[in-house]
């Protein structure tokens, strides 16, 4: 028998160590406890409007690709 810990978390384990099976296995999986996890200020694609994106560049009158290199090139 062979026992990991790890997280689950949006219907996926994490596990905490990497395990190499060359096999079906059966496993029985156990919540123990709520963990925090720290929350990442990663943007989402909910977090875009292409409605909101449009209404806001609609007197734009550069190229926001120039822009776009551009900022690439001072950062």
């Amino acid at each position: 028998m062979i026992a990991l810990s790890g997280i689950y978390q949006n219907g996926v384990v994490l596990f905490d160590e990497k395990i190499s099976v060359n096999r079906p296995i059966k496993v029985i999986i156990t919540f123990l406890e709520d963990v925090e996890i720290e929350e990442k200020d990663e943007l989402k694609f909910s977090d875009f409007s292409f409605t909101e994106s449009r209404r806001i560049l609609e007197n734009y009158k550069g190229s926001f690709s120039d822009e776009l290199i551009e900022e690439r090139r001072t950062s």
